[in-house]
């Protein structure tokens, strides 16, 4: 699953990001409203944690624009506002979750994976993302390819992932690192490499173009592809 982190704490987005990727969660995090809304209009996301207070504009206005606009994305809000009528009015207004900052990592994590239980089960079998004919399902960290699954690990699913999102650009190196590691993470060398070999090998040999000196790339043979049965 992919989350969207809203929060412009440094110290507590670094290390629910961390909490995060070790449950096996990809994560973006940013730190404002409007970060917020381009990220969420750009790409696919399966979890939102938001902060109510944010620099340029209160969580209470990004809740209703997902509500509006994703209804079906999970929200957990936090605040270190410890009022009742808050809360209460939050959660009217469509949270699936409030905590009262400071919070518990850990509770957090508890939290999120009630919320997930609760999820409809064809909720878990819509594509997350896709490209032609390869299809990614995050919540089960697999692909499809030509309507044959394959499992994924978690970190060979985040390449792929930022790939499709990117499908029509050349993806950097370091872009990639960022999907893979988490802040203060140490960056293997030769992981990219590692894990373009591994997903090659798993759907394709043709799946990804290595583009030198530049980075990677998705087929475009898989958009020829879709077009072609359109």
């Amino acid at each position: 699953m992919r989350f969207i982190v809203a929060d412009d704490d440094p110290v507590f987005g670094h290390a629910l990001q961390k909490s995060l990727a070790r449950e096996g969660f990809a994560v973006d995090r940013v730190e404002c409203r409007k970060d917020f809304m381009e990220a969420s209009a750009c790409n696919h996301y399966d979890f939102a944690i938001l902060d109510l207070v944010l620099p340029d504009g209160g969580g209470e206005e990004i809740l209703r624009h997902i509500r509006s606009s994703l209804p079906q994305l999970p929200v957990i809000v936090v605040s270190s506002s410890r009022s009742t009528g808050q809360r209460v009015s939050l959660l009217d207004l469509g949270a699936d979750d409030f905590l009262v900052k400071p919070l518990d990592l850990d509770e957090l994590i508890a939290r999120i994976r009630c919320v997930i239980r609760r999820l409809p089960e064809e909720h878990f079998e819509a594509a997350s993302s896709a490209s032609g004919p390869l299809q990614l399902f995050s919540q089960r960290s697999c692909a499809s390819l030509h309507g044959q699954s394959v499992p994924l690990t978690h970190r060979e699913f985040w390449v792929l992932e930022v790939l499709v999102r990117k499908k029509n650009k050349i993806v950097s190196r370091s872009e990639i690192e960022d999907a893979l590691y988490g802040w203060g993470d140490e960056v293997d060398s030769n992981a990219v490499e590692v894990y373009i070999h591994k997903l090659r090998r798993k759907l394709s040999p043709d799946l990804i173009h290595t583009i030198r000196g530049v980075g990677y790339q998705l087929s475009p043979m898989l958009e020829n592809a879709a077009r072609a049965c359109n």
